[in-house]
């Protein structure tokens, strides 16, 4: 009998991304783990380029967490590491956490290659504080991963988990893709600041206002493709005031938003600034 034999081999095949028949259809929050599997990963370097990254970006974050104080991070969508690696080459106190186990491996081999060892934690922002410990001065959310939240719902409650992780100065900082422009005028990001990549075709290949198909080609003629939520800039802001953020400032491609009106990318720095009762007291007299 081949049974065993057969039945080791079948064990061993890489699973490719998994679609509804109709792949237009699978819209859910769940499914991007069937979207970053172990071979879309092993690529997702290609398509980010840490080293033009690093130049396009420069020192933006390290800079704006530098002057806002915050010295303890919690980078929500480590995917590859990129950020997670940054910061902790810059001096922060980084925890790297990811809801895709593929990715935190990756990123975990990234770090090491640079000299640094990641703190991972795997976790689904919808739970988050079940599994992480403690608060941060900062908490995250890179590399448009917002978009991956198809529900109302599950918007909000990734966001009351990201603020209940901060402490009570604590900031968020998360970034999407300006899909205004797409959804307005069909026209997709020119990949000046994020994905870098030059030999990988990043494009969309549906577009509707409740879903941005994108298919991504690498040098080897492989193909893969995500399906993402398309989140308005307006609406993302008043999303996070809604959920509690006292303030919202949102740059265009590490610029303000009046310097670049048509940015590739929204970057959203949200402050819960809830002071401590003793700050509030008013001093008393001698």
């Amino acid at each position: 009998m081949n049974q065993p034999n057969d039945t080791a081999r079948i064990d061993t095949i890489e699973p490719e991304q998994s679609y509804a028949d109709n792949p237009l259809e699978d819209r859910s929050t769940d499914h991007y783990q069937a979207e970053y599997v172990q071979s879309f990963v092993e690529k997702w370097d290609e398509l980010i380029d840490w080293d033009r990254r690093e130049s396009s970006e420069g020192k933006f974050f390290i800079d704006l967490l530098r002057r806002l104080g915050k010295r303890s991070v919690l980078d929500v969508a480590t995917g590859t590491g990129f950020h997670s690696v940054q910061l902790l080459r810059a001096g922060f106190d980084v925890t790297s956490a990811d809801g895709n186990a593929e990715m935190l491996s990756k990123a975990f081999i990234n770090a090491r290659r640079r000299g640094f060892v990641l703190r991972t934690v795997p976790a689904d922002w919808r739970w988050l504080n079940r599994d992480i410990v403690g608060r941060y001065d900062a908490v995250i959310c890179l590399g448009n991963s917002f978009t991956h939240l198809f529900s109302e719902r599950d918007r909000r409650r990734a966001l009351a988990e990201f603020y209940a992780a901060l402490r009570h100065d604590g900031v968020l900082i998360l970034d999407q893709r300006n899909y205004d422009r797409l959804l307005d005028s069909g026209v997709a990001t020119k990949h000046a600041y994020y994905y870098c990549g030059e030999a990988v075709r990043a494009e969309p290949e549906h577009v509707d206002d409740g879903l941005a198909r994108f298919r991504y080609e690498f040098p080897d003629k492989s193909v893969y493709h995500l399906n993402m939520f398309p989140l308005r800039k307006r609406y993302v802001r008043n999303l996070m005031k809604e959920v509690g953020f006292q303030d919202v400032t949102t740059y265009g491609d590490f610029q303000e938003t009046h310097a670049n009106l048509d940015p590739d990318f929204f970057v959203h720095v949200a402050t819960k600034e809830f002071a401590n009762e003793d700050e509030d007291q008013p001093e008393q007299p001698a």
